[in-house]
């Protein structure tokens, strides 16, 4: 154990090896960091020593089912939306009143979540965020009426919101950084899960004559004295969105009775409460099988030393000339981090918030992930929006486009015409997302690639992205309308995996569940305004196609925005402590930790 001398001293240890390596903390680097920091710094390589063990692979697996479920759900609304509009009857006009309820339950659950996970903690949101999604989708499924239905889908996106900032937060916190890109390939899968759970109960459970055939049934709401769809012949959606809350309750189970994830240390570290930190990193280690080389005295060491250090300060330091105070004794200071009463602690949340605009390079930051995530959304909704006008040129793989709510029912009503069966159609949602899973490793790859970083990843990805929008206003064939769907899905999920990897890394612990939940929320918001405002340039041009190259060109134009949001961003923290590793003797079993 280091001794502590003179306040300013370095604080030092040797580092010994052993049968696993390195078998004491390395405690060199601390003296000019703050006691938060110094202590941060501990965990890290703590974390770091422990590498990806089972704790670590539990974890991957258990926030990974959030970005499963965060794509499950939305590719579910727009597969039984047609059956559901047979069944409900609702028009055409009310039919995209599903999406719009889903995206506002997933902008105010981004929001929300994102920052009650730096104020009640990460694992109270982690394990909410699905319990609430779980409990609404068991509902959803035994709405009889539209209403009903639309108040039920914005309570599931309330809670589904919530995953990809308080999830990404949580790996981070506990994991190399390297894999947190991987969490994205979580998404596609659960695209293709819900395609499957689709095709297995939609085609054979609907009204017949279905919704793809030429004289479909009516609803039963809308007629009378005639044969109608009804539930008892329209089970299929019911069934899929029963199974849906069913596995979303499992995953629910699988989270807070099978394997319960710890508090992250760096959250009960900046709450003062450093004894419950060894204690989640003890279990940790105990968890992976290895020693823990972090101790509760350690940290007490660092903070007397702190105190020691504030206290002769104090002492000797004149009053200041801008204010009557003398510098803060420690035990002032330590009420200051850690007040008591409610006043004191909502001053301290504003406080917290403040950091993401603390100074200059931070509030860069902070505009730039902000504008990424808002060009983002955007691009990708304008382009799904332009996908279900451009009726004459959509086929099989426009279902590749991930955010076009109204592509499935495009796509059945199509081949409906064409005499192709609706098995066939749903089957064909599985394959046409697949690509998707590589986008998300080659996204992974890259980003660890040191010419190219995440940032440079981004940069690229995002480009290549906005090209393919732009080139499908040159298209004159069918065929080349699904290469460049499939290839503008491919790079947008190459550019989304590092994006959500990114995000969590470039801000500091005490705000990382705010930064990351404001910065989707500003997401989902255009997400909603976006196609609102391309129906209106589409609706410009006279004819039946509308003006599509026209949003062809704005949803590009809006996605290479991301080319240059994401080639200003300034490096991140995680960047730099990587660099300041590889010049320092201190050299980390994983990747930095922030």
């Amino acid at each position: 154990m280091a001794s502590f001398g003179k306040p300013g001293a370095a604080i030092s240890s040797a580092r010994l090896k052993g049968s696993e390596g390195r078998d004491m903390m390395d405690l060199s680097g601390l003296q000019h960091l703050p006691v938060y920091e110094q202590k941060c710094t501990l965990v890290s390589r703590e974390l770091d020593h422990q590498g990806m063990g089972r704790y670590q692979w539990y974890i991957w697996f258990l926030c990974g089912f959030g970005y499963f479920l965060d794509l499950l759900w939305a590719q579910a609304f727009a597969l039984v939306l047609s059956p559901l509009q047979q069944e409900l009857g609702f028009s055409n006009s009310q039919s995209g009143n599903i999406s719009m309820s889903f995206n506002v339950g997933l902008t105010t659950g981004a929001f929300f979540w994102g920052f009650m996970s730096d104020i009640v903690g990460r694992r109270w949101a982690f394990n909410l965020t699905c319990l609430l999604s779980s409990v609404f989708g068991l509902c959803l499924g035994a709405a009889n009426n539209y209403t009903t239905f639309l108040v039920l889908t914005a309570f599931i996106g309330f809670g589904v919101g919530g995953n990809i900032p308080v999830d990404g937060a949580i790996f981070l916190e506990f994991a190399p950084q390297y894999m947190l890109a991987c969490l994205s390939i979580f998404q596609p899968l659960g695209v293709i899960a819900c395609s499957a759970l689709a095709f297995a109960f939609i085609p054979t459970h609907s009204c017949s004559p279905n919704f793809s055939e030429p004289k479909p049934l009516p609803s039963c709401y809308n007629v009378s004295g005639t044969a109608c769809c009804s539930r008892e012949t329209n089970m299929g959606w019911r069934y899929l969105l029963f199974t849906l809350g069913a596995l979303t309750l499992g995953i629910f189970v699988l989270r807070t009775l099978f394997f319960r994830c710890r508090e992250t240390p760096r959250f009960l570290i900046y709450r003062g409460e450093d004894a419950k930190a060894i204690r989640t990193l003890e279990y940790v280690a105990k968890i992976n099988k290895r020693k823990c080389l972090i101790s509760l005295q350690l940290l007490d060491s660092l903070q007397n030393e702190y105190d020691l250090k504030q206290a002769r300060s104090s002492q000797f330091s004149p009053p200041s000339p801008l204010s009557p105070l003398t510098p803060l004794s420690p035990v002032e200071e330590r009420r200051r981090l850690f007040p008591k009463t409610k006043m004191q602690k909502m001053g301290r949340e504003l406080a917290r918030v403040k950091l993401l605009f603390g100074s200059l390079r931070m509030t860069a930051l902070t505009v730039l992930t902000w504008l990424t995530y808002i060009l983002d959304f955007g691009g990708f909704n304008i382009a799904g929006i332009e996908s279900t006008n451009a009726f004459a040129f959509v086929t099989s793989c426009s279902l590749c486009k991930q955010t076009g709510f109204y592509l499935p029912r495009i796509l059945a009503l199509k081949n409906g015409q064409e005499s192709i069966s609706l098995n066939h159609t749903y089957a064909s949602y599985i394959y046409c997302y697949a690509p998707g899973i590589l986008a998300v490793l080659l996204g992974a790859y890259a980003s660890q690639i040191p010419a190219f970083g995440q940032k440079w990843t981004m940069v690229a990805s995002s480009a290549l992205m906005g090209t393919s929008i732009f080139l499908l206003s040159r298209v004159d064939s069918a065929a080349k309308s699904e290469g460049l769907f499939a290839l503008e899905y491919f790079f947008q999920s190459t550019f989304n995996a590092v994006l959500y990897g990114w995000t969590p890394q470039a801000f500091p612990a005490p705000i990382r569940g705010t930064a990351c939940g404001v910065a989707s929320f500003w997401g989902r918001l255009f997400g909603i305004v976006s196609p609102l405002i391309a129906q209106n340039l589409y609706g410009r041009a006279s004819g039946s196609r509308g003006d599509v190259d026209g949003v062809l060109y704005l949803a590009g134009g809006v996605t290479m925005g991301c080319v240059v949001t994401t080639a200003l961003l300034p490096r991140s923290p995680a960047e730099e402590e990587a660099e300041e590793a590889t010049d320092s003797s201190y050299e980390p079993i994983a990747s930095p930790r922030v």
